[in-house]
Parts: C-alpha cells; structure tokens; sequence
C-alpha cells in the first residue's frame, strides 16, 4: 500500500514531530528558566498525546503512521506482512534522534542556563544543576528491572491491543477519528500507567533521543544512564508482540 521511500519518510517526520512535542513539554516543565515550569505530570501526559496525535495525522497518509517499532512488531505479527517492517524501524529511529535535537534547539537557551538550576541539595543546601536525561528518555522512580520490566510490558499491551482491535470498528479510520482515539488512548497511559517508569511504551521514543543526549553539549547534564535503557526497549517490543499474538487469538 506505501511505498518503502513514503514510509520511511513518514515515519522520520512523524516521528520526529512526536518526540518534539514529547521531549519538548518534558523540556518546558523540568528546565528552571521556562515559563512551564512545574506545572505537573497531566500537563506532560497531555503534551506527549498532542506528540502523537500531530504526528500520526502528518505520516498518516505517507505510512500509516505507526511511530514506534512496537506498533509496528504488533501489526506485522498480526498480519503476518514483514517485508517493510526494517523500514518503518530505521525511519522511527531516524526521525525519534532528529526530534529530539529540535527540541534540544527550541530550549537551548534554558539548556545552556542549566548550570545553577532549582534543585536544592538535601544535605549542603546548595543549588544544583536540573538534570536532563528524563526530558529525552524514561527513568524509573523505583529500580527494579523485574518490576519496571513489566510495567512497560503491561503499558505497551494497553497500547497496541486497542490500536489494532480499533481497526475493527466501522468508519474509524476513513473518518480519521481512529488517530484522534489513539491520541487520548496515550494521555490515559500516561495518567494511568505512567507513575512507575514514566511510560516509554515506545523503544524509539526512548533509544533515539537518549543516544542524543548522550552527544549533546548540554552543561552539567548528567548521566545517560546506559544501565537502564534496555528496559524501555525490550519491555515494549514483548509488549508489542504480545498485543499481536492476543489480537490473533481473541479477534
């Protein structure tokens, strides 16, 4: 239905737009020089659905808009089509990097400000510095592989089930209300499912923008924190295919 140039360029500006809008509220609400600052979890929730639903709707008629690979595992094993499935992977990745740099453009000022931030030292009293991994990438309140493992299976699963069953329901799609579902479904994670690792659901959304953290010029940024990031990656891929192999079986 796409060729593989449509999809692979949607997919990189699609993708590109969701971790803009994403990494950019994350952004407004944790750098101490934002007019955003601290205003709370439902506004991050928010922004990351207005990511997803800004772009899906732009890829959607280059390449269905899928915008993460667990997406696009749980539609391959549902429909058995793996041909183009590297595609949409490498334009996802491609286009998760690029957003998050232009988010990194849009607040490089605040960025650069991040020498002396808000966060007070409990024990010196001290200032310090914001850290800024968690405006890229997931970090757990809790570190516990197992559990945060599993968090992000079961969100992932609440993800990509409804997608694919919500093709099932009559004019959804030719009325494009099914992006629009699709939008809210990901603020509900985020409000639902969001507290213990911060709801990657999405191993673009996270791989991508931390190897960009990981090379930007960002003053006293702190940690990428290698260690942890396979978590947002497998947990959503095992979530994926979950969601696939029980739409297969209960559908």
């Amino acid at each position: 239905m796409y060729s593989n140039g449509d999809i692979f360029v949607g997919e990189i500006i699609g993708t590109a737009i969701l971790i803009l809008f994403g990494a950019g509220v994350c952004a407004a609400v944790t750098l101490t020089h934002s007019k955003a600052k601290a205003s709370g979890w439902v506004v991050i929730a928010f922004g990351w659905g207005f990511g997803v639903l800004a772009g899906a709707y732009t890829a959607g008629p280059l390449s269905g808009g899928h915008l993460n690979p667990a997406v696009t595992l749980g539609i391959a094993i549902d429909t058995g089509e793996w041909g183009k499935v590297w595609i949409y992977l490498l334009g996802q990745m491609v286009g998760a990097m690029l957003g998050a740099v232009l988010a990194y453009l849009v607040y490089y000022a605040q960025f650069n400000a991040n020498v002396t931030g808000s966060v007070k030292d409990k024990v010196t009293g001290a200032h310090e510095p914001t850290p800024t991994l968690g405006i890229f990438s997931t970090i757990p309140e809790i570190r516990n592989p197992v559990a945060n493992l599993v968090t992000e299976i079961i969100a992932t699963v609440g993800l990509v089930l409804p997608i694919l069953a919500f093709g099932l329901t009559k004019g959804l799609g030719e009325s494009g209300t099914q992006t629009l579902i699709v939008a809210f479904l990901v603020v509900g994670i985020g409000l639902s499912l969001g507290g213990p690792t911060g709801y990657a659901i999405n191993p673009a959304r996270d791989l991508g923008p931390r190897i960009v953290h990981t090379f930007l010029p960002i003053p006293n940024k702190g940690t990428s924190d290698w260690s942890y990031a396979w978590i947002p990656v497998a947990g959503p891929l095992i979530g994926g295919a979950l969601a696939g192999l029980i739409y297969n079986v209960a559908f």
